[in-house]
């Protein structure tokens, strides 16, 4: 364990979310003192890739992370039952600026919004897509498409209910891919917990999480501002979509489907990358 965890005494939590309306809608009450915290919390807001990344060297007690994250991460991390962006249609989307056929995806160069997403998992699970990646942000990619600077683009968050306005075409669903291929919910991004967190802590955490959604779910203008203030799409209807698409039943809790769905994926993962699951298990118990 890395020096980064030992020297922790959790007075307060360093907990890492990302500015999408999904995020913000969930957790708005418990940063705003809404709802009872666990413990101070230092919330380090920022793109999920750099969350991601963050996670890698064990920056953060708490935070948000892709599902394609996970082996990267499991003896470090522990997953919540809580705060999950999971569910049924809700998958990234392959775009580009005129139809292309299967025949051209697999040399085409695929803009993508970060190696760790769970986005670029599923492009490599497809198996169809063999030609190089640009990383970039996720806020990027389109545009970059547009101007003709990739061939493809793998579109997350408000993208997906943006891309035409920009003269692109879905080429891609790879949610509707995963659900034809494995009849599961598509696990995109989870809240984790760092293991060396006490475990009556961490799951007050989970419990705190889950009163935030609750109260999300019962005051839905509450946190509008909140969310107007860190979304990249400033139209209401997009966000509304947005927040409808990522936050869902599993978000409140994982339950025996979400934690199969996120087993499966983080297993195919693990498998594709030669590592095995952590025995105690992905979820803090």
């Amino acid at each position: 364990m890395s020096s980064v965890l030992s020297q922790t005494t959790f007075q307060s939590l360093r907990f890492g979310l990302s500015p999408c309306p999904n995020d913000t809608y969930i957790f708005h009450a418990l940063l705003h003192g809404i709802v009872p915290a666990p413990a101070a919390l230092r919330p380090h807001m920022a793109d999920v890739e750099e969350l991601n990344t963050l996670a890698q060297k064990g920056q953060l007690e708490v935070t948000k992370l892709s599902l394609g994250a996970v082996t990267e991460i499991i003896d470090t991390y522990a997953l919540l039952s809580s705060g999950a962006a999971l569910g049924w249609g809700c998958g990234p989307l392959v775009v580009a600026r005129k139809g292309l056929t299967p025949n051209d995806w697999k040399n085409a160069t695929v803009a993508v919004p970060g190696l760790l997403t769970t986005a670029d998992l599923l492009l490599t699970l497809h198996g169809g897509f063999q030609g190089p990646r640009r990383e970039m942000l996720f806020s990027d990619v389109m545009p970059a498409v547009a101007r003709g600077e990739a061939d493809m683009g793998l579109v997350i968050h408000e993208g997906r209910f943006t891309y035409e306005k920009l003269g692109l075409i879905k080429v891609l669903d790879l949610g509707q891919w995963w659900e034809g291929e494995f009849h599961l919910p598509l696990p995109l991004g989870a809240i984790a917990v760092r293991r060396d967190v006490p475990l009556a802590l961490a799951r007050r955490v989970q419990s705190a999480i889950t009163a935030s959604l609750a109260y999300a779910n019962a005051h839905p203008d509450t946190s509008h501002d909140y969310i107007r203030a860190h979304a990249q799409e400033m139209d209401e209807s997009v966000t509304r979509a947005h927040i409808k698409t990522f936050v869902t039943d599993f978000s409140l809790d994982l339950g025996a489907a979400g934690r199969s769905a996120i087993e499966h994926l983080v297993g195919r993962a693990a498998d594709m990358a030669g590592k095995k699951l952590p025995a105690e298990g992905l979820f803090l118990r």
